[in-house]
C-alpha cells in the first residue's frame, strides 16, 4: 500500500501548504515518502561475510549504487580530491553500506577552507541523500523506448538511485546501500586555492568524510550568462495536478517556484508555452491546455484572452528565464483546434488540415493579433512560434500563413534537417543522429540564428532515462561542444507520472523520459550530470575563444582532438563516463 507522510512546517495548512508569495521553501521537501519495494533482494550470504557493520566511502558519480548490492570497493575511500573553476558547481557522490538498521540518519557539511584564509562556506555546499525510483529498460530490440507499454511484465523493472533529497533519511534499512550526493557551488568570488571540508554524520557510527577542493583562477559567467542553450520543456499542469492547486493560482506558482528556479540555475534560456489545446494530445500524464482563450463571438468575430499566457511569461521572467518564449504549435498531432463559442456557450473544436480556408481562418486573425500583443509587452523580438517533428510541407504551409500574418515573426522547429526550409527557421533543433552542413551552420551562426540537437524516447543512447549511465548526461554537452551545436533541447523537464517519486516509468515511453527533476525542488543524478556537461562546454567555448584571440593555433588543434571521441555511434561500446574522463584530463591542460 502506498504510505505518503506530510511533512508539517510552520508554514503548512492542512495538508498542502499554503505559503506566503515568496516563500516557496515551504513546498521544497514535501511530501515524505517511501520508496517501493525492489524485487532484487540482498545476497544473504554475500551479506554475511562483511566484518564492518557500518560502512561509509567515496563513491563515483558515474555509478548508480543498488540498494540491495555491495559495491564493488571495499577500500574505504576518506578524502575526496576534486577540481572547479570560479563560479562552477562540481558534484562528488558518497555511499553508506550498513547491516544494520540506521534511523534518523542526518549528514553535516562545514565551510570549506584554505590554507591562506579563503572560505567557500557551507551554505554554498549541498549534501543530500539519494532515493531510489522504479524505472525499466529499452524496447526488446534495444532502440530505444518510443512505444506504448501497457503491460509492465514484458520489461525489467528495477529500483535505481537518482532523486537527490535532503540531508536527513528517515531509516537506512539493513544490508542497504544509501547514496549520498554532495555538490559544491564554488563563489565567483573565491580567492583560488584548496581548500578542505568534512562531512559529519550525527551517528557515531558513521565516520566522516573529507572533501578537498582545488580551485583555479579561472572562472566560469554566472548560468544567466552562459552561451549554451538549454531548452528543456515545462510543464506546470503536472505540478498543479501533484499538488491539487487551482491552475494559475498564487499557489499554483509558489509551488513551481523551487523547481523552476533549479532549472533556472542551470542556465535555461526559454519558456514553453502552449497557444493551443493539447499541442501534444495526450501524450503525458498531465496534458497541456491552451495558455491562450479563444473567443468567437455571437457577431462570428475573433476575441483573445492573454491573461494566462502574461502570468506564465512573467512568472517565468522574474526567476531569469527570459531570452526566448517558444509558443507550441500551429501544427499538433490530431490537427483539432479548439474555441470557446458565444453562440453555442461552450467549447468547440474544428478540424483542419495545414493551409485549408478553415486553418488559415482559425490561425492568421490570431497571429496577427498576438503579434501587436507580443509588441506592446516587449516580447515580440524574443518570440518564436514552435513546432515539433511536423512533416517539411506542413511546415512549408504555415512558415506562409505566419509570414502573412506578420514577416518579423521568428520561428522554431525540433525536427529532421530540411534544406528547403532551413533559411526560414530561427531555432532549429534536429534529432541527435542529424547535424548541420558545416557551411550552414556557420551562415546560421553569423545571422545570429540558434542550432541546437535534441533526444527523446528514439534514442538508446545517450539518453536520460533513468536507467541510463549518469555520465550519459553530462556526455550530452560535449556532444554539443563537438557538433558546433549551440545547446540542446528535451521535450520533458517535469511531465510527471502518476506517482513520480517513486515509479519514473510510464505507458508511452521508458523510466524517466518524462521529466528530469522530482516534486519539492528536488534535483536528479540525471540533472546534476546534465549540468555539468553544460559546464564543461561553457568552459570549451571559453578557452576557444581565447586561443582564437592569441591566434593560437596548437591550443585550438588540441581542442578539436579532445572532442574528436565524441561521436553516437561509438557508444556504448566506449562508455561516455571512460570518454568524459579523458576529456577532461586534457581540459584541466588547456
Amino acid at each position: 500500500m502506498k504510505k505518503v507522510v506530510f511533512i508539517l512546517y510552520v508554514c503548512v495548512i492542512g495538508l498542502v501548504s499554503i505559503p506566503e508569495k515568496g516563500n516557496a521553501q515551504c513546498f521544497r521537501w514535501q511530501p515524505e515518502y517511501e520508496e517501493l519495494t525492489d524485487a532484487r533482494k540482498a545476497a544473504v550470504e554475500e551479506w554475511s561475510k562483511l566484518k564492518d557493520s557500518v560502512f561509509v566511502s567515496w563513491g563515483s558519480t558515474d555509478v548508480r549504487y543498488v540498494k540491495t548490492e555491495i559495491p564493488r570497493s571495499l577500500v574505504r575511500r576518506q578524502l575526496w580530491k576534486g577540481r572547479a573553476w570560479r563560479g562552477e558547481r562540481v558534484n562528488a557522490q558518497a555511499f553508506i553500506r550498513t547491516l544494520k538498521d540506521l534511523k534518523q540518519v542526518e549528514v553535516s557539511v562545514s565551510d570549506l577552507e584554505a590554507a591562506g584564509g579563503g572560505k567557500i562556506t557551507a551554505q554554498h555546499v549541498n549534501a543530500g541523500f539519494v532515493r531510489y525510483v522504479m524505472t525499466d529498460e529499452l524496447n526488446k530490440d534495444k532502440r530505444g523506448t518510443c512505444g506504448y507499454r501497457p503491460d509492465r511484465t514484458l520489461f525489467d523493472s528495477s529500483l535505481v538511485a537518482d532523486v537527490i533529497d535532503r540531508n536527513v533519511i528517515e531509516c537506512i534499512e539493513a544490508k542497504s546501500v544509501r547514496p549520498l550526493w554532495v555538490t559544491v557551488r564554488v563563489p565567483s568570488e573565491t580567492p583560488p586555492g584548496i581548500y578542505r571540508g568534512k562531512l559529519t554524520f550525527n551517528r557515531e557510527e558513521i565516520a566522516p568524510l573529507t572533501i578537498e577542493l582545488n580551485v583555479s583562477s579561472r572562472q566560469l559567467p554566472a548560468p544567466g550568462d552562459w552561451a549554451f542553450r538549454l531548452d528543456l520543456w515545462q510543464n506546470p499542469y503536472a505540478v498543479a495536478r501533484f499538488y491539487d492547486l487551482p491552475l494559475w493560482s498564487e499557489e499554483h506558482l509558489e509551488a513551481m517556484r523551487p523547481l523552476m528556479q533549479l532549472l533556472a540555475d542551470a542556465g535555461q534560456k526559454t519558456i514553453t508555452a502552449s497557444i493551443m489545446h493539447k499541442p501534444w494530445g495526450g501524450q503525458t500524464e498531465d496534458y497541456f491546455k491552451s495558455m491562450v482563450m479563444r473567443v468567437k463571438t455571437l457577431e462570428g468575430k475573433w476575441i483573445y484572452d492573454y491573461a494566462v499566457f502574461d502570468k506564465w511569461v512573467e512568472f517565468m521572467m522574474e526567476l531569469g528565464i527570459d531570452r526566448q518564449i517558444n509558443c507550441y504549435t500551429m501544427i499538433p498531432w490530431d490537427l483539432s483546434f479548439r474555441y470557446f463559442d458565444q453562440a453555442s456557450d461552450s467549447f468547440q473544436s474544428i478540424r483542419a488540415d495545414v493551409g485549408s480556408p478553415e486553418y488559415i481562418a482559425y490561425w492568421q486573425p490570431f497571429l496577427m493579433d498576438f503579434a501587436r500583443h507580443l509588441k506592446e509587452k516587449g516580447w515580440f523580438e524574443i518570440t518564436t512560434i514552435a513546432m515539433d517533428e511536423r512533416p517539411m510541407k506542413a511546415m512549408q504551409k504555415a512558415i506562409r500563413i505566419i509570414r502573412e500574418a506578420d514577416p518579423a515573426f521568428q520561428i522554431a522547429l525540433a525536427g529532421n534537417y530540411h534544406a528547403d526550409i532551413e533559411a526560414d527557421i530561427f531555432d532549429y533543433c534536429l534529432a541527435s543522429a542529424q547535424v548541420f552542413p558545416e557551411k550552414v551552420l556557420q551562415e546560421r551562426r553569423k545571422s545570429g540564428k540558434i542550432s541546437t540537437y535534441y533526444t527523446c524516447c528514439s534514442e538508446s543512447y545517450p539518453n536520460t532515462f533513468t536507467f541510463s549511465p549518469p555520465a550519459e548526461s553530462a556526455w550530452l554537452g560535449w556532444y554539443a561542444a563537438a557538433k558546433n551545436f549551440d545547446g540542446y533541447l528535451r521535450w520533458a523537464y517535469n511531465s510527471w507520472t502518476k506517482d513520480p517519486l517513486r515509479d519514473s516509468r510510464f505507458r508511452a515511453f521508458g523510466g524517466g523520459d518524462c521529466y528530469l527533476v522530482y516534486p519539492g525542488g528536488r534535483s536528479s543524478i540525471r540533472m546534476e550530470r546534465l549540468i555539468e556537461g553544460i559546464q564543461d562546454y561553457e568552459k570549451i567555448r571559453i578557452l576557444k575563444n581565447e586561443c582564437e584571440e592569441k591566434n593560437n593555433t596548437a591550443g585550438l588543434k588540441r581542442i578539436e582532438k579532445m572532442l574528436a571521441d565524441f561521436e553516437i555511434d561509438r557508444l556504448p561500446e566506449q562508455s561516455a563516463a571512460e570518454m568524459i574522463r579523458k576529456a577532461r584530463q586534457l581540459l584541466n591542460k588547456l
